[in-house]
């Protein structure tokens, strides 16, 4: 049985409002171990993914967005360049863990607590938006892609990390049984739940995949989008200029 605060897994996909209700009780629940399940299952990978996700990041003084911000990682590393950085996140609890790193860094960041589908700030208000694991969490993609595209001044960047849906059909599916079976393990010993981590296979599956990402993005009114496959297509960072 999942914890009483989360809705079942099976009702998570039904509409964009009960995707919404999963998403932000899901998160709330697993905060305190997610730094460790973004290490494990990315096989120790995580954060070598990050440091590429930002090493791509125009040289700009302008100020930058992390959306999905979790617990803090894009947006320290991001600060670490003397740029000024917003997080953003839907789960209080996560931006609580990060105000908590934030006490051993020396890169201050503003962190806000919002929703990536009506993001508090005016029109062209930062020249880089980042995002972790993010876009394949919201319950309408092409809406949040819309309000990404809103607050970015012209010319700005958006740069997206986050798993990739793998065209061919063998690939896709020992990549979505090894998340599940993983999942399902690390679901029981952490949170007495299987299910708490099969979500990410199940959102996998529901998920456009990076070629269709990018369609969205252009359509969205960016003026280019290109991908990058990570660890061999599991994997994909977006770069777009809008």
């Amino acid at each position: 049985m999942p914890p009483a605060d989360i809705p079942a897994l099976r009702d998570a996909f039904v509409t964009p409002a009960t995707k919404r209700t999963y998403v932000r009780r899901l998160f709330s629940v697993i905060a305190d171990r997610y730094d460790l399940i973004t290490v494990l299952l990315s096989y120790g990978q995580d954060h070598r993914w990050k440091r590429r996700l930002v090493s791509m990041a125009p040289v700009s003084p302008g100020p930058v967005l992390d959306l999905a911000c979790g617990t803090g990682d894009i947006a320290f590393q991001m600060a670490a360049g003397d740029r000024r950085v917003v997080g953003l996140d839907i789960t209080p609890r996560m931006l609580h863990l990060a105000r908590n790193k934030q006490q051993a860094s020396v890169h201050p960041v503003t962190f806000v607590v919002g929703d990536m589908m009506t993001l508090p700030f005016p029109d062209a208000s930062f020249t880089i938006v980042t995002v972790g694991y993010g876009l394949r969490n919201v319950p309408r993609l092409a809406n949040a892609i819309v309000e990404i595209q809103r607050v970015l001044v012209p010319g700005g960047r958006l740069l997206s990390l986050d798993f990739d849906r793998p065209a061919n059909l063998l690939v896709r599916g020992v990549y979505l049984m090894y998340l599940t079976v993983v999942g399902s393990v690390l679901g029981a010993i952490l949170h007495g739940d299987p299910d708490t981590y099969r979500y990410i296979p199940e959102s996998i599956k529901r998920y456009p995949g990076a070629r269709a990402v990018c369609s969205l993005i252009r359509h969205a009114g960016f003026s280019a989008c290109t991908h990058r496959p990570v660890l061999g297509g599991l994997m994909a960072i977006h770069s777009a200029t809008k």
